[in-house]
């Protein structure tokens, strides 16, 4: 009777599931496209005859009403233990018949390139294979259950096992197959895997190739007539395949008598092991044999594999600014000369090595300007295009990032070549997150070769990449055995990139060295970057795996970041979390939702909303933020240098010089931009300085009394496949000294106030009165700040009194509100008037004893409907804030005032623009003109601070056309504080008194 297929329902142990490699295997049969599908409630639930037809790769969870998309962070979304499997467990079965026209001598193979949950194959009824792993492909040899003609393949995907605790990330839990599936077939002897290094010394500039190359169905024969072929930069060498050699071992003594036998070894031979081993002094009676014994226990190469090394080779060098691919093609050959197997590969010459507290490629220190970047679609969840792909690597491509980490678990290979080609340097991570139970999982002994083997596996797939230059063993999974047998495991399999792993390091930056070549904290403070890199201790490089929090508006702080990265030693970037908001929107509807809106419980609301980009890649401002701070090109002068005619400038790039850049210079002035000119791009070497000589007609410009700032755009020459030729990918400015606007001194008759002090005009719909509130952020919200802003009562201000004193100097009005919990704030207002519907407004702010923090202090009015632009003299043309402005560009600038909101998903304060001292509003309704000589914060919005409080989708606010103006002295910065620093304390509002001057002139239609 035969034995059972084996099985494990754990998800713990594959069954049937072959080796990972490197080889990319083309589909012969593409399976992609219509399957037959059914949802069962469990993986035992008898099936019905009712099927739905799916576009394969799918999510159910995209589509399916019954099982959800479901969010949580930390907690798993069952209350179970590990590695308990809670009964209610979505079983999506996928079921395609394909017909198949079989080549004899060829073995046929199954690619299942990932399935979200526990993957069941069945071809023909009969079971081929089991595997776990959401994001690595799983293969199953099926050659023994495929037939010619017609064949049924059957996917069945339990959404829940054993192993769903390691894939604990914060992101939506889906289930399905969400990579593309194939049959691909390889004869009897066949390539097994390919392992690449191409190396370059820095130092000489030469490359090195080693290409270890594995094969099956030859390791058993001890005469082998096969021979592997490796083609590279114009050369062709061809190595025999290693046969199978018999293990040696210690003769037996001879028990022959009859002769006296001839000495053959000196006395105390066997002392040769040991001595050799300890590197001690060699008897001379034993140099005659040099390294016998020694010898028997070095390895050779396995059999059935083939080495080849090329030496001294002539090559260009491979980084992110400069990726330089070459192609490799390795072929197997028989006895008789036919190619019988090939793949080939893209290859870059380069290396990556840590020297004390540096992380070197090619020899030089490079700066991480990276992001942490999830699979994630909108409408499809974590089923990606290639040609999403394309957009999200060009977008990041054209704002100077040039790294990722594959946050957190490896990423299609096809991802992995684009960054190859385009130039990114990638921080591959494991699927490994156990967060709900990290305290214990990674020293539980079912879950050891679990963790190890997914590491093991994403290696042995992406070691050949180019842009890989560190290896994670995963994220937020504690720290325990299961770590330094994963990290020890990578290092001897792969020495040439460094390990990184954040949990060994996260209560000591000094320690955890078994499991981490780096430094890589979450959240750190200023302060204690600091620290580190003044620590005499510090031998590593400090990388931040996650920085720079970003959920809803947010990423305050980042220049003070660089401003560390760039200046102190030891520091060397980071990735800021993340890349695109986690927004769902399967219907397609433009209504993007998050964690709840699904009826996902418990979940961990909008948690997910935390990228620099909109799920659909609309950037953020937080983007154009680090876009600036990573220019490869930046001003060094300040306003004197650049009104004597000549600035100075830095590349900022590694290996680069700036000759794949056009640069082109204007001025900014209250009236506009004006004298855009082209300049000679000078030569200026990677990491160096050079000099910029301004032509005669901007010095002109310069030099005149409307100017505010020199800005230099930096565009791309030529055409690249992440952006046509003159794509700007940087602004940087020299800021001019600021003239104040002048303020009308006027007559100062007696201004007409209403009895409530209240200026009155036809175009507005609220008169001008005192606002401290701003709709939280979600960093206003955190759970460090310990409701600050709410314990100030200034969410509510209620007017207690009015006096007004009108004299000839003006009307001065007096208002004292009571805050929510009774604290008394006192605004003192004088009014000039200057002309009809035309004053100059003197505001004085009192707030209450102990006040040592707030969100805004300004005014706020309302406009009748019809007004539709907004011009501004100040900071923009984006969103920012004083904490988010180092990349905001001062000059002159217009909008429609339906275009300067920021639809954060969760609405929230948004759109306000800094050092503003001019403000024009128009429309059919009239114009608004307001003028300061302290440059103020403006926000022009279609919404008042209630409906944005009010709303929990931006999608659920109302079509308006009101505009509500807010213009504030003292605005705070946003900062990270829902996780990592608060906002820096010169952004925070610390002052109890507040004044300032400001023209408002108002026009009705005309």
């Amino acid at each position: 009777m035969p034995l059972p297929a084996p099985t494990d329902d754990t998800g713990l142990h594959a069954v049937g599931r072959l080796p990972m490699h490197s080889l990319r295997r083309e589909p012969e049969v593409p399976l992609d496209g219509l399957w037959d599908f059914q949802l069962l409630p469990s993986p035992t639930a008898a099936r019905s005859n009712r099927w739905a037809t799916v576009q394969v790769p799918e999510l159910w969870t995209m589509r399916e009403p019954a099982d959800p998309p479901h969010y949580t962070n930390v907690p798993m979304p069952f209350d179970e233990v590990p590695p308990a499997v809670p009964r209610a467990n979505p079983t999506g079965v996928y079921r395609r018949t394909v017909s198949l026209s079989l080549r004899p001598g060829r073995r046929t193979v199954l690619h299942v390139g990932a399935a979200e949950g526990l993957l069941r194959a069945f071809v023909n009824g009969r079971p081929v294979g089991l595997s776990s792993d959401s994001h690595l492909a799983a293969e199953f040899d099926v050659t023994d259950a495929v037939v010619e003609g017609p064949n049924t393949v059957e996917l069945v995907v339990s959404k829940w096992s054993a192993v769903s605790y390691l894939e604990d990330q914060d992101q939506w839990w889906q289930a399905g197959i969400s990579r593309s599936v194939f049959l691909y077939s390889v004869p009897e002897v066949h390539l097994a895997d390919l392992r690449v290094v191409a190396d370059l010394d820095p130092a000489t500039g030469r490359g090195s190739l080693q290409a270890t190359v594995q094969t099956n169905g030859l390791a058993h024969l001890r005469d082998v007539e096969h021979t592997l072929q490796v083609e590279v930069l114009g050369r062709t060498e061809e190595v025999p395949v290693a046969p199978r050699v018999t293990a040696p071992t210690l003769p037996r003594g001879g028990d022959d008598r009859s002769t006296r036998p001839e000495p053959r070894l000196p006395a105390d031979f066997m002392d040769l092991v040991s001595l050799n081993a300890a590197s001690a002094p060699i008897p001379p009676e034993f140099r005659a044999t040099p390294g016998m014994l020694g010898q028997q226990h070095r390895s050779s190469s396995p059999a059935g594999t083939a080495v080849v090394f090329l030496g001294d080779l002539d090559v260009r060098p491979w980084s992110a600014e400069t990726p330089h691919l070459e192609e490799l093609v390795v072929r197997l050959v028989d006895g008789g000369g036919e190619v019988v197997d090939e793949t080939r590969t893209r290859i870059g010459f380069r290396r990556v090595r840590i020297e004390g507290p540096d992380l070197l490629v090619n020899g030089r220190r490079v700066l991480i300007q990276g992001v942490n970047r999830h699979d994630v679609d909108p409408c499809t969840g974590r089923v990606l295009s290639q040609e999403r792909q394309l957009a999200e690597l060009s977008l990041l491509k054209r704002c100077n990032v040039n790294a990722i980490r594959t946050a957190h678990y490896p990423n299609d290979p096809s991802f992995l070549d684009l960054c190859d080609r385009l130039g990114f340097y990638v921080v591959d991570e494991a699927d490994v997150e156990g967060h709900a139970f990290a305290s214990t999982i990674a020293d539980d002994p079912p879950y050891l070769g679990a963790i190890v083997e997914r590491v093991q596996r994403m290696v042995a797939r992406d070691r050949n990449h180019p842009s890989v230059i560190l290896w994670s063993l995963g994220n937020e999974t504690g720290y325990g055995a299961a770590h330094d047998a994963a990290a020890a495991w990578v290092r001897h399999a792969d020495p040439t990139r460094p390990v990184h792993y954040e949990g060994a390091v996260a209560t000591d930056w000094h320690g955890g060295r078994a499991a981490t070549d780096v430094v890589c904290p979450m959240y750190p403070t200023f302060d204690a970057l600091r620290a580190y890199s003044a620590d005499e201790r510090t031998d590593r490089p400090l990388i931040t795996c996650e920085y720079a929090y970003s959920q809803g508006n947010s990423t305050g702080g980042l220049a003070e970041y660089w401003e560390l990265f760039e200046s102190l030693p030891g520091l060397q970037g980071g990735f800021i979390w993340q890349f695109t908001d986690h927004a769902l929107d399967p219907d397609g509807d433009g209504r993007h939702r998050y964690g709840g809106d699904f009826g996902d419980e418990p979940n961990n609301g909008p948690t997910l909303l935390n990228g620099v980009v909109f799920a659909d890649l609309t950037p953020k401002p937080a983007l154009y933020e680090a876009r600036g701070l990573f220019s490869p090109v930046r001003l060094l002068s300040g306003a004197d240098e650049a009104l004597s005619g000549r600035v100075r400038l830095r590349n900022r790039q590694s290996f680069a010089d700036l000759s794949g850049f056009e640069l082109e210079l204007r001025v900014e002035t209250t009236a506009g931009p004006l004298g855009a000119v082209l300049v000679p791009t000078p030569d200026v070497a990677a990491g160096a300085e050079g000099g910029l000589v301004l032509p005669a007609s901007v010095c002109d410009l310069l030099r005149s009394p409307a100017a505010l700032a020199l800005t230099l755009a930096v565009r791309t020459r030529g055409d690249a496949l992440w952006a046509p030729s003159r794509t700007e990918v940087a602004l940087q400015q020299v800021v001019l000294p600021r003239r104040p606007v002048p303020l009308p001194a006027g007559h100062a008759p007696e201004a007409e106030v209403r009895g409530d002090g209240a200026v009155e005009h036809p175009v507005l719909h609220r008169a001008p009165r005192l606002c401290l509130w701003r709709a939280l952020t979600d960093n206003d919200r955190s759970f460090a700040l310990d409701q600050r802003f709410v314990r100030s009562g200034f969410f509510r201000l209620t007017p207690t009194g009015t006096d007004v004193d009108r004299s000839a100097h003006g009307t001065v009005v007096t208002t004292r509100y009571a805050a929510a919990f009774g604290d008394e704030v006192v605004h003192r207002r004088t009014v000039r008037t200057i002309g009809p519907g035309d004053w100059v407004l003197r505001e004085e702010v009192s707030l209450p004893e102990g006040t040592t923090d707030g969100l805004r202090v300004g005014v706020e009015f309302e406009l009748v409907d019809g007004f539709e632009q907004a011009q501004w003299v100040g900071l923009g043309p984006w969103e920012n804030y004083p904490d988010r402005a180092a990349s905001a560009l001062l000059g002159a600038w217009a909008s429609p005032i339906d275009d300067l909101a920021v639809p954060y998903v969760l609405p929230q304060e948004n759109g306000t623009r800094g050092g503003v001292t001019e403000l024009r509003l128009s429309g059919p309704a009239g114009e608004v003109r307001a003028v300061s000589p302290t440059p103020l914060h403006l926000n022009v919005s279609r919404y008042t601070v209630d409906q944005l409080e009010g709303a929990a989708h931006w999608w659920e606010l109302p079509p308006s056309r009101t505009t509500v103006v807010h213009l504030d002295v003292a605005h705070r910065g946003v900062g990270t504080a829902l996780l990592g620093p608060d906002t820096r304390k010169p952004y925070r509002l610390s002052s109890r008194e507040h004044a300032w001057e400001w023209q408002l002139t108002l026009t009705g239609p005309r």
